[in-house]
């Protein structure tokens, strides 16, 4: 059974979704002080929907990008270094060449976003 978007998740629940052991999302808690999910009778713990998104940012920098713990931690504090930011930095998509979306020629979108793409990394 699937749980309604915004709804708690359980330690279980959260590793599961992320692939990674139950131990690991507790260490961040000890390592990311932003990390305080709610903890219920018993040291159970649910994630809510900040909390969910902020072990996601994490996991996104130690595993993806490759951060180590305390560069994650620096990058949270300062707001850097983050791929959610340079997304939300990035300028607004390119548009279609004209007459392209009518006769849906795929190629000319395709290559007007490569285009886009070079010229956004320095190529």
């Amino acid at each position: 059974m699937e749980k309604v978007e915004g709804a708690f998740l359980t330690i279980s629940e959260l590793s599961g979704e992320l692939g990674l052991p139950q131990h690991i999302l507790r260490y961040w808690e000890t390592r990311f002080p932003q990390l305080r999910p709610l903890q219920r009778s018993g040291n159970r713990r649910y994630y809510r929907p900040a909390d969910v998104a902020l072990v996601r940012r994490i996991n996104h920098l130690l595993n993806v990008e490759g951060f180590t713990v305390r560069g994650a931690q620096k990058a949270l504090a300062d707001g850097s270094g983050t791929a959610d930011q340079r997304l939300s930095a990035s300028p607004p998509p390119v548009a279609a060449p004209v007459g392209a979306e009518r006769s849906g020629d795929l190629l000319e979108r395709l290559q007007a976003i490569r285009a886009a793409l070079a010229s956004a990394i320095g190529d």
